[in-house]
Parts: C-alpha cells; sequence; structure tokens
C-alpha cells in the first residue's frame, strides 16, 4: 500500500495516468497554442506598425469596450452548457432564449458604453472607435452554437470555426500593415473577428441539419437562466474592470503614449497565461480523482501542480527581467524601450495568476465559488485605488506595480478564509520553491 502511494503522488509526464488525462484534451490544446502563436506574430507586427502613440489608442479602445463586455455574455456561457446537457430535447428553447437574452444585453452594452463616453466628454475620434467595436457585440451573441457544439461533446467545429477567424484576421492585418492602412481599419479588423466568429457558427450549425430558426423565445426559462446567472455576471464585471481598467485610467491621467508603451508590456506578459490553463485543465482531472483515494494523495497531487506552475513563472520571469531592454527592443524596435521597466514588473505578475488559475480550479471543486468572486472583487478594488494613487506620481511604472501588487493580494487573500488558509500555505511553499531540490533529487534517482 506504501508502495502504490508513493507511485501516485507524482505527477508523472510519462505515467499512463497522464497520458489518458493530457490526450483527452490535447488536440485542442494544440489549436488554442497554434492560433495564440499566431496573434503573438501578428501583434508584434502590428505593433511595430502603428507605434506607440496609434497603438495606445488601439488597446484603448479595447480596454474600454472591455469593461462592458461582461454585459454581452450575462454570465449564461456555463449556465447554458449545462442546461444543454440535462435537457437536449429543449434545444431550440434554450439556444433561442440565450440568444435573444444576450441580444439584449448587447443592447444594454452598446447604450452603457455610449452613455459613459457622453458623460466623460470622450474625443470624437476616440469615441468612434470604441462605438465600432462595440458593434462586435452583436456578432458574439452567435457564440451559442458554441455552447451547443461543447455541450454535446463537438469542441472541434468550434475549433474550426475559430481557427479560420483568426487565420483571415491575421491575414487582414498584415495585408493591413503591407498597404499602410489608418488605425481605423485595424480596429474594424478586429471587430471582424467576431463577425466571421458568428458566420462561421451559422454555417456548421446549419451543415448538422439544424436550423435557427427553429429557435424559440421562452421568457420564462430565460428569466430563470438569468437567476442562475446572475452571480457569474456580477464575477465577469468584477473581471472585467480588474483585467482593463489600468489602460483606462492611463489614457485619462496620462496620455494614449503612455497606453502604448504599457499595452506593449502587458501583451508580452500576459502572453504565458495560456500555460496555467492548458496544464491545470490536462491535470485536474487526475487530481480531483485523487481525493476519492485519500485526502493526503489529494492534496500532495495539488502541491505538485502548485509547484510545476510557480517553477515555470519564476523561470520566465528571472530572464525576462534581465533582459527586458533586449526583448523590447528586438521585438518592437528602440521606439517602444519605455516598455521595458514596465515589462520588468510585469512579468512577475505572471506567478500570482499561475497559481491563482490552479486554486481557482481547487475552489471550484470544493465548492467554494464565493470565495473565489470575493478575492477577485479584493484584487479589482486594490487594483483601482493602486493605480489611481500610483499613477499621478509613477507613471505607467507605478500601474504596473499597481496590477503586481493586487494580483498577488488576489491569489493569497485566501487565507482569509477558514476553508482555504491552507492553500495559502501550499502556494507559499512553492513560490518559495522549497520542493524543488527534493523534487530534482527524487528525478534524479528515479533515473
Amino acid at each position: 500500500m506504501q508502495d502504490e502511494k508513493k507511485i501516485d503522488t507524482k505527477i508523472n509526464f510519462r505515467s499512463v495516468s497522464f497520458k489518458k488525462y493530457f490526450l483527452n484534451t490535447s488536440w485542442l490544446l494544440f489549436e488554442k497554442v497554434a492560433r495564440l502563436i499566431l496573434n503573438f506574430f501578428v501583434t508584434i507586427a502590428v505593433i511595430r506598425y502603428l507605434g506607440p502613440d496609434q497603438f495606445g489608442l488601439y488597446s484603448y479602445a479595447i480596454s474600454f469596450y472591455g469593461l462592458f463586455v461582461a454585459f454581452v455574455s450575462l454570465g449564461l456561457e456555463s449556465i447554458s452548457i449545462r442546461e444543454l446537457v440535462k435537457h437536449p430535447e429543449k434545444r431550440d428553447e434554450i439556444l433561442g432564449s440565450v440568444f435573444y437574452t444576450q441580444l439584449l444585453g448587447a443592447v444594454i452594452a452598446i447604450s452603457l458604453i455610449a452613455l459613459t463616453l457622453l458623460i466623460t466628454a470622450e474625443e470624437i475620434f476616440t469615441s468612434s472607435l470604441i462605438l465600432i467595436i462595440s458593434v462586435s457585440s452583436f456578432f458574439q451573441t452567435f457564440n451559442v452554437i458554441d455552447y451547443y457544439f461543447r455541450s454535446t461533446v463537438k469542441a472541434k467545429y468550434s475549433v474550426y470555426v475559430l481557427s479560420t477567424s483568426v487565420i483571415l484576421v491575421a491575414i487582414i492585418k498584415i495585408a493591413l500593415i503591407f498597404i499602410e492602412a489608418p488605425l481605423l481599419y485595424f480596429l474594424i479588423a478586429y471587430a471582424c473577428e467576431f463577425l466571421f466568429n458568428g458566420i462561421g457558427y451559422t454555417l456548421i450549425y446549419h451543415s448538422q441539419k439544424l436550423k435557427i430558426n427553429d429557435w424559440k423565445f421562452d421568457k420564462n426559462l430565460a428569466l430563470k437562466l438569468l437567476k442562475d446567472s446572475w452571480p457569474l455576471i456580477l464575477s465577469g464585471v468584477v473581471v472585467s474592470i480588474y483585467m482593463k481598467v489600468d489602460q483606462v485610467l492611463i489614457k485619462n491621467m496620462l496620455d494614449v503614449k503612455e497606453v502604448g508603451y504599457y499595452a506593449a508590456a502587458v501583451r508580452l506578459s500576459e502572453s504565458w497565461y495560456f500555460i496555467p490553463v492548458a496544464i491545470s485543465n490536462a491535470l485536474f482531472p487526475a487530481i480531483v480523482n485523487a481525493k476519492n483515494i485519500s485526502s493526503e494523495l489529494y492534496l500532495t497531487r495539488l502541491q505538485k501542480l502548485y509547484d510545476v506552475l510557480a517553477w515555470i513563472a519564476i523561470g520566465i520571469s528571472i530572464p525576462v527581467s534581465f533582459f527586458s531592454a533586449d526583448i523590447i527592443n528586438l521585438l518592437y524596435g528602440s521606439k517602444y524601450l519605455s516598455s521595458a521597466p514596465i515589462l520588468t514588473i510585469y512579468i512577475w505578475a505572471g506567478a500570482a495568476v499561475f497559481l491563482g488559475v490552479a486554486s481557482s480550479q481547487y475552489l471550484v471543486t470544493e465548492n467554494l465559488t464565493k470565495i473565489s468572486l470575493m478575492r477577485t472583487s479584493l484584487g479589482m478594488i486594490a487594483n483601482v485605488i493602486l493605480n489611481i494613487i500610483f499613477i499621478p506620481k509613477y507613471g505607467i511604472v507605478g500601474s504596473a506595480v499597481a496590477t503586481l501588487i493586487s494580483y498577488t493580494l488576489a491569489t493569497f487573500s485566501i487565507i482569509f478564509f477558514k476553508d482555504t488558509s491552507h492553500q495559502f500555505v501550499m502556494m507559499l511553499k512553492s513560490i518559495f520553491l522549497i520542493n524543488l531540490i527534493p523534487s530534482i533529487k527524487s528525478l534524479w534517482h528515479s533515473r
């Protein structure tokens, strides 16, 4: 029994158990990584072409819209999938109710954006760019077809649509750079990705002998779904503010050029954030299954996940911090060298993000989602307050510090909750590399 436990507590990347869980999502993972790589290089080309001023305005428009995007989805994604799995015979009623509810959400989002632009007396050109992006809200309502495919384990169709859209938009952006198009066209291209998604989902849905015309709106069902999703709506609003408010505040307190420097560094820092999601999705089922064997085994495997993610995050952050100026100069050119200090600081927020993704999986598994919302809300409040204090004094460097502090505070705030305080200790061990040397020794001996 002891030998079996020793074997099971190790996340062995060559084991049958690991391969079983990893291969289940590997083709989806490959598609996501391929899209990220393509987007990464196209984004670099766009950033170099637009320059700090124009790219700053581009990022500001997207971030401003991002503050309101939660009103489009209305937290109905997971709720819709759940209902479609439970009641497949009500497919048309569910899809119709969600589609028209989200359509109303898009109208609300655009109305709120227009009202906010009016109150803040935003410049006409900037307002026009933001409203152009906002139109994509209507196209995003067709994501309900993606919910259907995922509920029927046909996610490959969504992969086809998303991949095709990304490739088409990448080609358009490169063409725009080639013909030296103005900023407006790049934001139209951004909105076109959602248009292409909507068209693709519709075509594939009809190819499955299904018709959008069969969708039906059920008022009572829509109200029931909204009643279930309101915590997710609130969470979505909090996350939107949390992730986008820094660039909005920088533009209003400083200028768009500073947004350009800041956003360029953020793009590089956040390009790694798919890693914890991919690893957690691949390994967490095995960790959850360990709970059925013993609590000790469950926590041991969870500790190893924290360790792996912390080591990867730190392994990325150290070289990027030392060579931030060289990286910025190589990828963006000398005109973006003001982004280097931001990259040096912001890259360390990755450690909190990596551990936050894994701990969020734990909170969902343990049905502690209220804690997840509370810690995200705490991080959002801290981010807003610190940005307001730091930006006037320290500029965009202050905003990077504010983000680093707020992300860290949000992830490690689980120490304040009785049910999760032990997770703080586990994550602290991973950050301070306490298990690194023993793991290296174990690996060496196993070889």
